[in-house]
């Protein structure tokens, strides 16, 4: 068994989401297909996916075989790459997407920076509080805050990134400082809702996460917005720190229940490993992590 090609093939299969479909990419007859994926079974001793005549599934072994399958593919990409002649000027059109205020405050800068340096290269730069699936959207690459559940994207972590609630100093004076999260259900609150928290705000005690059911009059779907009010003194709120670090700085927010808050989310260059990554998408992968990562560090509360 040629165990690099029956790597391939599992991946297929699973990108895919039928043996019939990967056998058609592959160029492979199903039976080869199948016998493929049989002996690469074999030789873990261990069954990858569960196989019905509807769909297919991975098993938890095929979940975590899959995660370093995909990193041996996306090491000899990179090294067959790194010789080719391909390599000598970066060109074409880029699609990036990143978070609407952290694009604006970090990204977008060093974007017109990058194209300034790489002047064969365009760039689309997207904008938007939501999770963007950049296979089905056609984007290149983006800028994540949050945990990798898609186990189709690569992802170069760049830092971590704190959930803060806070509040401005007015405010804090007609209401007391909160001693404990679930306070906030009977205080006015400023929600964002471009992300996951809404009216919904998770908070940690003793290593266990618990969530506090939390209203107030003002609710934006843009996190400029949302902050705005809350340094007004609208209502308590629960913010990315990067969203909050100038305010607190300038005395207008103040972080509390610090004691209570969720562990740091990660911060990630994400990138689909569906395809061929092109020579243009790695030189600005490579080209920003060192950057960004700096950037987060510089955000401090």
């Amino acid at each position: 068994m040629d165990k690099l090609n029956a790597i391939a093939a599992f991946v297929q299969i699973v990108d895919r989401g039928s043996l019939t479909a990967a056998a058609e990419v592959l160029n492979k007859s199903l039976p080869s297909v199948v016998r493929t994926l049989a002996m690469l079974e074999d030789s873990l001793g261990v069954r990858l996916l569960n196989r019905t005549t509807r769909r297919i599934s991975l098993t938890g072994e095929g979940r975590n075989y899959l995660q370093h399958c995909r990193k041996i593919l996306a090491d000899l990409e990179d090294a067959e790459q790194s010789i080719s002649a391909r390599q000598a000027e970066p060109a074409g059109a880029l699609t990036i997407t990143a978070p609407v205020l952290f694009g604006q405050l970090h990204v977008a800068p060093l974007v017109s920076e990058f194209i300034e340096n790489f002047t064969q290269v365009q760039v689309d730069l997207l904008l938007l509080d939501r999770i963007v699936n950049l296979v089905e959207e056609g984007v290149d690459a983006g800028l994540r805050i949050a945990e990798l559940e898609d186990s189709s994207m690569i992802a170069t972590r760049l830092g971590a990134m704190r959930r803060v609630a806070c509040a401005s100093p007015g405010l804090l004076q007609k209401t007391g400082l909160p001693e404990h999260p679930t306070d906030l259900s009977e205080r006015p609150c400023v929600r964002f809702s471009g992300t996951a928290a809404g009216d919904s705000w998770r908070f940690y005690e003793h290593g266990k996460s618990f969530a506090v059911a939390v209203g107030g009059r003002f609710k934006s779907n843009q996190a400029a917005a949302a902050v705005e009010a809350c340094a007004r003194g609208i209502g308590f709120g629960l913010f990315l720190a990067y969203q909050v670090a100038p305010l607190i700085a300038a005395g207008k927010l103040q972080v509390v229940l610090a004691e209570f808050e969720p562990p740091p989310m990660p911060v990630s260059l994400v990138y689909p490993h569906a395809r061929l990554i092109a020579t243009r998408t790695r030189v600005f992968l490579d080209w920003m992590a060192p950057r960004l990562r700096t950037a987060l560090e510089r955000i401090q509360l």
